[in-house]
């Protein structure tokens, strides 16, 4: 799909499928929040705890699926590939990745699965 992310979003997207754990977390505001299902993490040291073992930590690569702007969020739907249990997990497993960007950086991430009807 090719679609214009805004940078901070893009960066994101691409630190995850290359790895870049450096990248990913300058993507990110210093004070950023991430709320992953039932979890949230707050301020940058944590995020980089979670994506070490939650994206990098099970070599996860996202297929940018669809994207839609809304109300100053972008919600990004990848689907996501890895070596995660896939246990009771929907084939595609599709997540939204919802954003808001402030001063050029990732202010709060919401992740939640796909609803089906999407």
């Amino acid at each position: 799909m090719k679609t214009k992310l805004p940078p901070a979003i893009d960066q994101y997207i691409r630190a995850v499928n290359a790895r870049d754990a450096p990248g990913l977390q300058s993507s990110f505001a210093r004070d950023a929040v991430v709320k992953d299902l039932d979890r949230e993490i707050r301020g940058i040291d944590a995020i980089k705890k979670w994506a070490s073992h939650d994206i990098f930590g099970v070599e996860a690569r996202f297929e940018v699926r669809k994207v839609e702007e809304r109300d100053g969020q972008t919600t990004v739907t990848v689907s996501i590939d890895g070596t995660f249990d896939r246990t009771n997990l929907p084939d595609p497993l599709l997540m939204d990745h919802t954003f808001e960007i402030a001063a050029g950086k990732i202010a709060t991430l919401t992740v939640r699965f796909t609803p089906a009807a999407k």
